[in-house]
């Protein structure tokens, strides 16, 4: 039997292209329209995928004059998305910088009773200088510091979510028991950076936790995923590098213990799909011209922490040392990393590096027919370079649903993907165990 692919679908804007938003293809609903978001993951579902994501900034973005965002809040939006949905996933980003293990371990937890078991979890160090000034006003916390909060909150999540065990619920009206001695148990966390007491004030959730999702692919962040994270985001812009990331995360979990299998690793994918290559390369090139030359500088500096490219020409090649060391860098250090491998290997000039990462931030970005889309897809989950795509469609929902009616039948077709949900949960979609209370 063929490797089965997994599919997430990442919803932003009105598509993953800097200028989708302004693109007529684009929906014409306002980006704070529940009924928006509510339309694409009905679509996805339709389509089989295994999810949909949300990701979140904790802070304004000073391109707003000239880019739009998603701006409803993410853990609302799927609390809203589970009543228009029934089977896929649905997956939030939450900070481990900027909020409390309590808290978070009651609004997942919540969520995925809610929903029925198809809550995942993406779990951030937030990065942004901005978004520092909104909690507590000081400066931003370091990469180190956010990785070391970010493991003591992991404790301090999984012990509250296991603090209730399967069978703690006997809901006995007879007897008038609702629940079994000793199976409720406080925590009693005291650590660094967090003291709790518990144990959470909800039973153990569907899937017993939250399926946890992550996309930091730094040193740091890959050996984090390695003892935490079921599936991986990453931004991978060749299949190479792609291969590398992949065989090095899977050796690292199986060095923590973990089964390899069970670390699903989705690179991010943002197609533009035509019926011809033509085609979707002259839809391309219709989104690169409606592209903002300072929103693209503004959006550079944010993940080199602030840096001023403003002094380079846009029309020179580029040299890596025009652009910060990633490892001085305490902001997105993975981005960081990929964008500077970008330049050494293609020769850019800023305005090309610009037009590129307008395509979907760092991600692979490609355009092409459907089949070329579909045996992109088999070639990389074949060979040794991802266990499926975090898909980026360049435009909502136009690429969106062009996926879904030509790309997703090859690949049924090919046998690489379902035809019809076989479980329920996101753990089920994953092929993921219910993790045992520990």
């Amino acid at each position: 039997m063929k490797r089965q692919i997994h599919l997430n679908l990442f919803i932003q804007s009105r598509g993953h292209h800097e200028a989708s938003w302004r693109h007529p293809a684009a929906s014409l609903l306002a980006l704070t329209d529940i009924e928006y978001f509510r339309d694409l993951a009905r679509r996805a579902e339709a389509g089989l995928f295994d999810s949909i994501f949300l990701a979140d900034s904790l802070a304004l973005m000073d391109t707003v004059t000239n880019s739009a965002a998603t701006w409803l809040e993410p853990i609302t939006t799927l609390g809203a998305l589970t009543g228009s949905t029934s089977r896929i996933g649905l997956i939030a980003t939450a900070s481990t910088t900027y909020t409390e293990p309590f808290n978070l371990a009651r609004q997942f937890g919540s969520l995925d009773h809610i929903s029925g078991g198809r809550i995942g979890w993406n779990i951030v160090t937030s990065w942004l200088a901005a978004s520092a000034r909104n909690y507590g006003g000081g400066g931003l916390v370091s990469h180190g510091e956010r990785y070391e909060r970010g493991e003591e909150f992991m404790s301090v999540v999984k012990a509250l979510w296991d603090s209730w065990s399967d069978q703690a619920v006997i809901d006995d009206r007879a007897s008038g028991q609702y629940a079994r001695p000793g199976h409720i148990r406080p925590i009693d966390h005291s650590g660094k950076f967090y003291r709790v007491a518990g144990p959470l004030n909800m039973p153990r959730g569907p899937q017993g936790r939250p399926v946890f999702v992550q996309a930091g692919s730094s040193d740091t962040g890959r050996r984090f995923a390695a003892r935490h994270a079921e599936a991986v985001f990453t931004a991978q812009m060749e299949k190479k590098t792609a291969q590398a990331f992949y065989a090095d995360l899977k050796a690292l979990a199986a060095a923590e213990g973990r089964c390899p299998e069970h670390v699903v690793i989705l690179p991010g994918l943002s197609p533009v799909i035509a019926a011809t290559e033509t085609e979707a390369r002259r839809l391309a090139r219709e989104l690169t011209e409606l592209t903002d030359t300072n929103v693209g500088l503004k959006r550079l500096s944010s993940r080199f922490g602030g840096h001023d490219f403003s002094h380079l020409s846009l029309d020179k090649p580029l040299a890596p040392e025009d652009l910060p060391d990633p490892g001085t860098v305490e902001a997105a250090r993975s981005r960081t990393e990929v964008i500077v491998g970008l330049v050494k290997r293609e020769n850019f000039t800023l305005r090309q590096l610009l037009a590129y990462m307008a395509g979907a931030r760092g991600h692979f970005t490609t355009a092409g027919t459907p089949e070329q889309i579909a045996d992109l897809i088999e070639d990389w989950v074949t060979d040794g370079a991802a266990d499926g795509f975090n898909l980026m469609p360049a435009i909502f929902p136009g690429v969106l649903d062009v996926f879904i009616a030509e790309v997703v039948p090859l690949l049924q077709k090919r046998g690489l993907f379902r035809t019809a949900y076989e479980g329920i949960t996101l753990r089920d979609h994953f092929g993921l165990p219910r993790p045992a209370r520990v």
